[in-house]
């Protein structure tokens, strides 16, 4: 029989945990990251209690590698401060330590407590949104306020066991998504949810109860209240996760794909083959480039408004640029994308029509371009997708891949082709006169 321990029920009536023993649990600290053992230990010692706490415990019982690791505490954020050196405290929103090891920054949270613990209104928007959250509070307060069950386990430095108030562990077991509390209650306080709840359901190929799901299907409307910097921060841990495709799809099933898309056709091999390989990427270890993604998911919006400009007889070129500055103009109107991204994505998209200009010192340039090799993937996968430009990935995967005598070769051959073909059309088959006719 399994030695799960309890802790006294609380003299408030607060539900107790179950105590997970070391021996009983599969997390070593040798899976832990070692500045975070750091931090979790120097807490420990000055006598506050201090837990690592969300996903990176979830990741870590499902035998994943985290990529982050968030500490709780019932130390202040001074406290902290005062504790670390190399500690900034961070956000107005919800107040938070960033421990800076070099590159690597652990974060630690000072136990939250639901705002129905504090006064009337504070820090809620009348649409029921959080929008501070800096009132202090215990562990068992810190819990309720978390999002999903799985979200809500806690690992404990002191004695190296797993506290489990709400379940977590048994939907973890069950691979089933379970939302603390009331679920539309806590889709309003944080409309993100919404696209959390998804990420995870495709991360962890989890289900998602009947409870947590209902509001999934009619609450997409609180997205607007959401700033597009957040959301945009949100679209990276999707692109990010390795489960990209299976997140898009499953933000097409429950109507929110255009909260963060201007336009995304779950019918579009190019999208469907693009994400496919970025989650083999990310698998692999891999880095994705958000730009290319973002080039990717709005080449058809970008390719149907240029249609309609070449169509008004305007030059090909012009009419990436219009279409490109119109489709990022709506889309940045969803998503606060950089403007560096942006430059990325439009380099990406017009490199598409520079590709078809194979003559002289061109091509060479190219080759030279920063943005090529994003350029170049996405004209092989157009070329994937069923795209007619499938000679023209074809002689560009040819030329990068020669010799500099043969890439000469290539291009005096394409500028024989063209001057016969210019030939041709400049020389028009004379037309026969018909003779004069005689008496």
């Amino acid at each position: 029989m399994r030695s799960i321990k309890k802790t006294k029920t609380s003299s408030k009536g607060k539900k107790a945990p179950l105590i997970i023993p070391r021996a009983e649990h599969t997390i070593s600290r040798s899976a832990i990251n070692r500045h975070a053992l750091k931090v979790l230990y120097r807490l420990h010692e000055a006598g506050f209690n201090a837990y690592l706490v969300g996903g990176c415990v979830r990741d870590l019982l499902l035998g994943q590698t985290p990529k982050d690791f968030d500490i709780a505490t019932n130390a202040r954020p001074e406290e902290i401060r005062r504790l670390f050196k190399n500690c900034r405290l961070i956000g107005k929103r919800f107040r938070l330590a960033h421990i800076l090891f070099g590159q690597d920054i652990i974060e630690v949270a000072t136990f939250r407590t639901h705002h129905e613990n504090a006064t009337e209104t504070h820090g809620k928007s009348h649409q029921g949104m959080i929008v501070r959250d800096n009132v202090y509070g215990t562990i068992e307060d810190d819990v309720v306020r978390r999002d999903f069950r799985v979200n809500a386990l806690y690992y404990n430095i002191a004695d190296y066991s797993i506290v489990d108030y709400v379940g977590g562990m048994q939907d973890i077991k069950d691979k089933v998504l379970h939302m603390i509390g009331d679920p539309e209650k806590r889709f309003h306080e944080d409309p993100v949810r919404l696209l959390r709840a998804l990420r995870f359901v495709a991360k962890l190929n989890m289900r998602i109860t009947p409870e947590t799901e209902e509001p999934l299907l009619r609450l997409s409307h609180l997205l607007d209240h959401v700033s597009p910097a957040r959301l945009f921060q949100e679209v990276l841990k999707i692109f990010q996760g390795g489960t990209t495709l299976a997140t898009i799809h499953l933000l097409q099933k429950y109507h929110l794909i255009s909260k963060l898309f201007i336009c995304v056709n779950k019918e579009s091999a190019l999208v469907n083959i693009a994400l496919s390989n970025t989650d083999q990427r990310i698998r692999e270890g891999k880095t994705a480039s958000p730009a290319f993604l973002f080039a990717v998911i709005l080449w058809q919006s970008v390719s149907e408004h240029v249609m309609r400009h070449e169509a008004e007889g305007m030059p090909t070129y012009l009419a990436i640029e219009k279409a490109l500055q119109h489709i990022l103009k709506l889309q940045t109107e969803r998503l606060t994308i950089p403007r560096l991204m942006q430059l990325s994505i439009r380099e990406i998209c017009l490199l598409q029509h520079r590709f078809t200009y194979r003559k002289g010192g061109h091509p060479y340039r190219l080759l030279e371009h920063p943005r090529f090799r994003a350029g170049f993937d996405l004209l092989i996968l157009r070329a994937a997708a069923g795209e007619h430009v499938q000679e023209l990935a074809e002689w560009w995967q040819e030329f990068h891949s020669q010799t500099p005598e043969q890439r000469e070769k290539m291009i005096k051959e394409m500028n024989q082709k063209s001057s016969s073909h210019n030939h041709r059309r400049r020389n028009p088959r004379k037309r026969r006169t018909k003779p004069v006719q005689t008496e």
